[in-house]
C-alpha cells in the first residue's frame, strides 16, 4: 500500500517536503513543475493536469493571489 493512500494532495506534498515548491510553482505559474511535482506524491498524470488547470482557472479558491 502507499504511503500517500488516504491523503489528501496537500497532505502529500506536506509529507513528502514539497508544499513549498508546490506553491511556489503556482505561484510562478509554472505548470510543468506543478504537474511533476503532483506526479512524485502519486497522482495520476491526468489527476495532476487537472489539478493545476483547476488552481490556475481561480487561484483564490484554492488560497492563493
Amino acid at each position: 500500500m502507499s504511503e500517500f493512500a488516504g491523503t489528501t494532495i496537500n497532505e502529500r506534498l506536506w509529507k513528502a517536503g514539497l508544499i513549498e515548491k508546490f506553491d511556489a510553482a503556482i505561484l510562478a505559474r509554472q505548470e510543468s513543475t506543478a504537474i511533476a511535482l503532483l506526479l512524485r506524491v502519486e497522482l495520476l498524470d491526468e489527476q495532476a493536469k487537472d489539478t493545476v488547470a483547476a488552481i490556475f482557472s481561480n487561484p483564490t479558491k484554492y488560497g492563493y493571489k
